[in-house]
């Protein structure tokens, strides 16, 4: 049995899924990063890990993927949920195309690969950390991105779902529900100064977060600093979600 520490994080060539990479290669796990960018590969040279090119979307990509990585690496002992596309559109007019691919990544592909990791981790012992990435839209929402919405929300209970299930094997399953967060997403946002007023009116500590401090608490999350938490969905909103009304 080899004391190496196997983590795999999808969405990782950029924005929230690197920092989620490069935090965990700092608390010693040797990172396994896929994304459906090229870039992934040169990132996980530079972090000491392997890139692969995966659609998460796709149930027999994922399949493969484990595969490839339990074959060349090992079992994978943390996995980070993290690929999703927000796709936003007018309600009335919302194709069901794109609400079906939405759904398809951000809770399909979720659901797939959390079942697959968690097989090879209950077979072989493991005391594994599955952390998916939800978002404050499991709670509140905007209009625009109704799949967007629904795939995190569905998020937020398929991560209690898979915590009750998996807890007699040691697995442990939580979310994080990030906030305004600093990334390509929040670009427009950032690029609109009312745009980015009205944002900041909503969030307390009145700036937008970094990837990096999302990245941190999926580490902490990963990690035995955490062994007594399972089923949690933890809202890193620089306070969004406790507001009542701006002034």
């Amino acid at each position: 049995m080899t004391d190496k520490k196997i983590a795999l994080v999808s969405g990782a060539a950029q924005g929230i899924g690197l920092a989620c990479a490069e935090a965990l290669a700092e608390d010693g796990y040797t990172v396994m990063m896929a994304d459906i960018k090229d870039s992934v590969m040169s990132e996980a040279a530079r972090l000491g890990g392997a890139g692969f090119i995966c659609d998460f979307g796709d149930a027999d990509a994922i399949f493969s993927l484990f595969d490839k990585i339990e074959a060349e690496h090992g079992p994978v002992s943390a996995l980070v949920n993290n690929a999703g596309v927000a796709m936003p559109g007018d309600f009335l007019d919302y194709e069901l195309e794109t609400f079906d691919a939405v759904i398809g990544l951000n809770l399909r592909g979720v659901f797939v690969a959390t079942q697959r990791a968690a097989k090879t981790m209950a077979a072989k012992g493991i005391a594994g950390a599955i952390v998916n990435m939800s978002s404050i839209n499991a709670q509140v929402a905007i209009p625009a991105i109704p799949a967007y919405c629904a795939s995190k929300g569905g998020v937020m209970q398929l991560t209690k779902v898979a915590a009750l299930a998996l807890a007699e094997s040691n697995i442990r399953v939580n979310a994080v529900g990030p906030g305004s967060i600093d990334t390509e997403m929040m670009a427009g946002v950032n690029a609109n100064p009312e745009a980015f007023k009205k944002a900041m009116s909503r969030t307390p500590l009145g700036r937008p977060g970094t990837a990096r401090e999302i990245g941190d608490v999926v580490a902490f999350l990963c990690s035995p600093k955490s062994s007594y938490v399972t089923g949690e969905t933890i809202y890193v909103d620089g306070g969004r979600l406790g507001l009542n009304y701006t002034m």
